[in-house]
Parts: C-alpha cells; structure tokens; sequence
C-alpha cells in the first residue's frame, strides 16, 4: 500500500520545519540560549579592549553562532519564522547590550591606566635646562638705578628715535657740531628725527615737563656709527643722571660720583676728574678709575696705557644754555650731569674683554656674568 502523495515542494518546509523542533538546530531555544551565555562568558573574560576586540568577532560578528542562525531564520515554514525570528533578535540584542557594557568599562580602566602612567608631580624639582637667563647689561642697569632710587632719585625714560632738537639743538650742539654728521648719527631720512645718540634727550623732556628741581636717571640703548669690535658697538646702553636744584656744585658731583665708583667697584676705588669739554656742559670733566689691572705701577699695560688711569665717563655742571632752553632760569638754579656707559661699567666690574661677547646672544655669557650680586 503506498504511502500519501506530497507535493515536492513542501519536503524543504517540512525540512525545516523539523528542524526549527531539533534541538540541535542553530535556530533552536537550546542553542541560541548557549550562544548567548558564550558570548556573555568571553566578554567578562575578556582582560582588555584587543581581547574584547577579538570577543565580538567571535560572537557578535559575521560568522559568529547568532549570526549564522540570524540566516537560517529565512529557511523556516512561515508558522516558525516569528517565534525563531524574536528569539534571535533578543538574542543578538542582549549580547549587543553586555558587550557596550564591557566596552564601556575597559576603557574607564584603560584611561585610568594612562592617567596614573602620565601623572606629573608639579612638586618634584624640575630637571630641565633653563630657556635663558637675564643678560647681565640688564642686570647692571638695574642695580645702578636701584642705587639712585635709594638716594631719592627717580628714572626717566624717554623714545629711542629722537627730535634732532631734543638730540642736538636742545644740548646746545651747534648745527655744525662733528656728532650732526652722518659718520657719527643715525638719521632717519627727510624726518628730522634720528636714533639718539645718548639718553640726555630724556633730561630735557623731563625738564620741560616738570620743571626743577629734578633729581633723575635715565638708562637705555643708544645708537652711534660705530664699527663693532673689542671696545665698541654701534648699539650700547647709557646711564646719565641730572640733578637741577638750588645751590649744587662741582662737590655735590664728585660726591656723587664717588659714591655710584663705590656701589660698582668696591670700598676704597680711586676716582679723579680730568678737564674736558662737553657742549652741554661747563665746566666738564671725564671721570677716571684707578687702573684695576696695575694700579698705575706698569708703564705698559694694556689696561690702562701706563697712565694709571682708565676713563669712565663725561660729566660737569649744566651748561646755562641748556637750562635756559628747557626753561630753567640759571640765575637761580644749577645743576650737574653724568653719564657712563653700561657696557664699560661692566668690563671693569667682571673682566670682559671683548665687547662683542655681549651682542651675540649665548646664554652662557649671560649665566656666567649676569649672577653676582
């Protein structure tokens, strides 16, 4: 007796439909359930994000077991399709959900690895090599202000690029005067200003805006064409004082003087005042050191030149003209000015032998003179 007459189509259906019941089946509650908890396993195995990494391609990727039964789904009769379909896809959501969460945690212990690893204690001493160092014209300049301020001076500063009148006219440099011409002057073409020559500008200012009695310093950069060598630059920094005020004198100079020799070189430095001419003062003077090389015992030294003697600057009593030409009525005041190079004070103080090592910018220069008190 034959069996039933079925339709060759309906042997595939049937196929899967007993396959959708087996329960070794991909598509089967048993075996969905234990991809889920395999999947679940490695993930809380996993020690790191690269073994996490390796985790989901195992279970969660395109040829994991979910993702394979995720296929099968298509081959199941319709009645099967909705029951494996919704056991699947919650499958495959709590394995999404338990992998983000692992993730998440992994990668808070990785940061808080890389934290701890990279955390600098501001507290520890730094063992890095200083960027610079301040250079020791700045440091000089200061410390000779300082030493005026102490004495109930003030600074003054004034503009670098100057009214030839502030520069020449109001110092009474006559319009043919040796420093007017261009071997001696920066000028600035059809301007009539030019890069001033030293920092007395800034005393006539200050005279004309205040009137006396004045009692200043003025520090700063100066330009003259000189060529750079051993003794000269034709960028140096000056430090002149001016004292206008009631009764002054010759003394109240030399005092003065001796007092800033002191503060540079030590008790005890020799000073003298050699007859010169300035236009802006008269009388006028340069101010001599006593050689600090040999103390005027060597006829031929290199220091000095066998005078016992080495110049430090010009100084002398204000010229009238110059205070009547910042308004200052000379029958009633008088005054005194100096001024001294910055640079040259600094050879003498430390020994420096060449001029140039100042402007070429090595901060060991700086670091080795710049540091005395």
């Amino acid at each position: 007796m034959s069996g039933p007459n079925i339709p060759d189509d309906a042997a595939p259906a049937a196929s899967a439909a007993s396959a959708a019941a087996d329960d070794t089946s991909p598509v089967s509650a048993e075996a969905v359930a234990a991809a889920v908890t395999a999947a679940l396993t490695a993930f809380d195995d996993a020690a790191d994000l690269d073994a996490l990494k390796q985790a989901r391609l195992d279970h969660a990727g395109d040829r994991s077991t979910l993702a394979l039964a995720n296929r099968e789904i298509g081959r199941l009769p319709g009645t099967a399709k909705a029951g494996a379909g919704k056991r699947i896809g919650q499958a495959r959501g709590r394995v999404r959900a338990a992998l983000e969460v692992r993730q998440r945690v992994l990668e808070a212990e990785r940061d808080e690895r890389v934290l701890l690893a990279e955390t600098v204690d501001v507290t520890l001493p730094s063992n890095r090599d200083p960027v610079g160092a301040r250079h020791p014209l700045t440091t000089l300049s200061e410390q000779m202000c300082e030493l005026f301020v102490a004495m109930g001076w003030e600074v003054a500063e004034g503009p670098e690029v100057e009214a030839e009148w502030f520069n020449f006219d109001a110092l009474n440099i006559d319009p043919d005067h040796p420093a007017r011409q261009m071997q001696d002057t920066f000028f600035v073409e059809g301007s009539g200003v030019v890069l001033r020559t030293q920092t007395s500008p800034v005393q006539a200012r200050t005279l004309l805006e205040r009137g006396a009695p004045a009692y200043i310093v003025s520090p700063g950069k100066v330009f003259r064409t000189d060529e750079l060598d051993a003794t000269h630059t034709p960028v140096f920094h000056q430090l002149e004082g001016l004292a206008v005020d009631r009764g002054l004198t010759m003394a109240h100079l030399k005092g003065t003087l001796d007092h800033l020799a002191e503060a540079m070189f030590g008790a005890g430095t020799r000073t003298r005042l050699r007859p010169a001419f300035f236009p802006f003062t008269e009388p006028s003077a340069e101010m001599d050191l006593r050689c600090f090389v040999c103390d005027g015992t060597d006829p031929v030294c290199r220091a000095c030149h066998g005078t016992g003697w080495i110049e430090w600057g010009g100084c002398g009593m204000v010229d009238p003209n110059v205070l009547l030409a910042c308004g200052i009525d000379p029958d009633v005041y008088t005054g005194f000015a100096f001024g001294m190079g910055i640079e040259r004070t600094l050879m003498f103080r430390n020994g420096v032998e060449d001029m140039r090592d100042m402007v070429e910018g090595d901060v060991r220069f700086s670091r080795h003179y710049g540091m005395d008190g």
